[in-house]
């Protein structure tokens, strides 16, 4: 799909810089939208031949076959860690978006059972997390892989998947036009931007895939401590926030959880407040009440120069950047019930 020319050398999506963009406008004009991903998958023992695995995931003492210490690692998350993190969503009131391995849909009814009594959204994750969808795979092959991961997890939920979530954010240059193909409404693969935006020619939604904001790539792939990871969490839904009231228009954000590494006891303390500040800590003035009485303060003015928005313009790419915002916000209100986290809306905002 890499296709050499001016601007874009892709056919995924075009071209949009922020600030040029019509503003986008969340139900309520809430400020700030997102989910929770709840990770929710099966390490194989045994990975099956001709399979590939992220490589970064393997015992420190060696590569070995089978290799029981990542396995059992991966199996505590489904046993014990995902009921600490069910807990405190459930205090939380919070819609989340499950991202589910087929195969873990087949060895897990307890914990599905679990997921949808809790009315929470199951997308498409794979079928293993030992087997990552590649380029290595024929287009055949791929369709494939993406028809029986998505007819699975539907035939546990009791209802068409929507989404996509790739397994460690794999892809390759044909997964968006496949996806749209089998009739998902999004994907969430890229982290290349802080809204939704449209991709393979305006046929699904990329709802943005931030790894900073993953509890596995910071805590255990960049080894960052389990405090540093809430306040980062934190920091990112005040920036935003701030971001979005500047300019009057919304800002996304996903917050992702890993049973097996959020769900430990000793990092648990920390995860679990970085779902989204209590707004009861600091009440609002009283001139900024709404008929909404979870949302925080407003966040505290920005020390730099805030991001302007300027009028849209044309863009040469034969992609569409963007939907308009209206449009936008109201199918992915629809297709993910995007939770308001919990900040000022924006109409507040003189």
């Amino acid at each position: 799909m890499t296709i050499p020319r001016e601007g874009m050398d892709h056919a995924l999506y075009g071209f949009s810089a922020m600030p040029d963009r019509a503003p986008l406008r969340w139900p309520d004009d809430h400020a700030l939208a997102g989910t929770v991903f709840l990770y929710l998958e099966h390490w194989e023992l045994l990975p099956q031949d001709g399979t590939l695995r992220d490589p970064r995931f393997r015992d420190p003492f060696g590569d070995f076959k089978p290799d029981y210490r990542t396995y059992t690692w991966r199996e505590y998350g489904n046993r014990v860690g995902v009921f600490r993190l069910l807990d405190v969503l459930d205090r939380s009131g919070l819609k989340v978006t499950v991202a589910a391995n087929a195969s873990a849909c087949d060895r897990c009814p307890y914990l599905i059972e679990e997921l949808l009594r809790r009315d929470y959204e199951l997308a498409a994750h794979g079928s293993h997390a030992t087997r990552l969808l590649t380029s290595r795979m024929s287009e055949a092959e791929e369709r494939e892989f993406i028809a029986s991961s998505i007819a699975r997890v539907s035939r546990a939920s009791g209802k068409a998947c929507a989404g996509w979530i790739g397994q460690d954010y794999a892809e390759s240059t044909r997964t968006p036009f496949l996806l749209a193909e089998a009739g998902l409404t999004y994907l969430s693969d890229w982290p290349n931007d802080d809204l939704p935006y449209l991709m393979a020619g305006g046929r699904i939604v990329s709802l943005p895939n931030q790894s900073e904001w993953d509890d596995v790539q910071l805590m255990w792939h960049r080894r960052v401590l389990a405090p540093r990871f809430a306040a980062i969490v934190t920091e990112a839904a005040t920036g935003l926030a701030a971001e979005a009231v500047q300019t009057k228009s919304g800002r996304f954000m996903g917050l992702h959880l890993h049973p097996w590494l959020s769900g430990m006891p000793h990092r648990f303390p920390h995860s679990s407040p970085s779902l989204l500040p209590d707004p009861r800590r600091s009440p609002q003035p009283a001139h900024h009440q709404t008929s909404v009485s979870t949302r925080p303060p407003a966040p505290p003015a920005p020390t730099s120069a805030p991001m302007r928005q300027r009028e849209p313009r044309s863009h040469a790419s034969a992609q569409p950047p963007i939907e308009p915002g209206d449009r936008l916000a109201q199918r992915n209100g629809q297709l993910l019930g995007c939770n308001p986290l919990r900040h000022r809306p924006l109409h507040h905002v003189s």
